[in-house]
């Protein structure tokens, strides 16, 4: 095998519709996919329990990928929850703070997940490293910019004499066009399992079920969710049947 589909990938995976959509992109890509993903705490823990069904789901419903799909990594990151103030990691309202940001804002925390990352994927032979990260539909997050992401592949090179390329799919789309997206590389079967199985929510609430998944519907990862299913929805988007076979 040569060429793009001979490559190793790495994908950053929370359990989140942004994170499964790229896990998405990399098995329809790559010989190879590996996941990594990162307990520090989260109020929204929920999303780690999610992880493993979601691979599982995806495996099951696209059998092609199931032959691609590697390894998944558990890292505990539980001094970035101790040093973080913060919504996500702590029991507070979830609100702007003095400098601009909402209090959801882990300072540091893509940083050193793509450290750890990066490491992981020195050891394990992983050449690209896919992440999530989008400055076009998000919460105003610094690391979240396609210029700190770009700073932080230069420095993984750097630093481990490597050459790691860090692809982040998502950081022109909105979350509607991250919608078709995951449509357009799953067809209905994914965007149901995304719906169903994922976990965006904030405050890590999985008791009411919207159409466009389970979260509280208040706080701005359900909000930014539901604005995108709209949009997407409302652009002509097939409707997904609650069991639908895939592409």
């Amino acid at each position: 095998m040569t060429g793009e589909a001979s490559r190793r990938a790495l994908v950053l995976f929370s359990g989140g519709q942004d994170s499964t959509t790229c896990l998405a992109y990399a098995l329809d890509r790559y010989a190879h996919v590996e996941t990594i993903g990162f307990d520090y705490g989260q109020r929204h823990a929920v999303e780690l329990a999610q992880r493993p069904l979601l691979r599982e789901k995806i495996a099951a419903a696209f059998p092609r990928w199931a032959a691609r799909l590697g390894e998944d990594h558990l890292i505990g990151l539980a001094a970035l929850g101790e040093i973080s103030q913060t919504a996500l990691t702590r029991e507070v309202d979830v609100a702007m703070a003095e400098n601009g940001l909402p209090n959801t804002f882990v300072p540091g925390r893509n940083l050193m997940f793509l450290a750890f990352a990066g490491a992981l994927a020195y050891r394990r032979g992983l050449t690209r490293i896919v992440a999530g990260m989008c400055e076009t539909d998000f919460s105003g997050y610094p690391d979240c910019r396609d210029d700190a992401v770009k700073a932080m592949q230069l420095a993984l090179n750097l630093g481990m004499e490597a050459r790691f390329v860090v692809e982040t799919p998502l950081m022109r789309l909105d979350k509607a066009q991250t919608w078709a997206l995951a449509e357009d590389l799953g067809g209905p079967a994914l965007v149901e399992i995304i719906v169903e199985h994922s976990h965006t929510c904030y405050l890590g609430e999985r008791g009411e079920r919207h159409d466009w998944g389970y979260g509280c519907g208040r706080c701005p990862a359900c909000e930014l969710r539901e604005k995108g299913w709209r949009a997407w929805r409302g652009a002509g988007a097939l409707t997904p049947p609650a069991s639908a076979s895939p592409r």
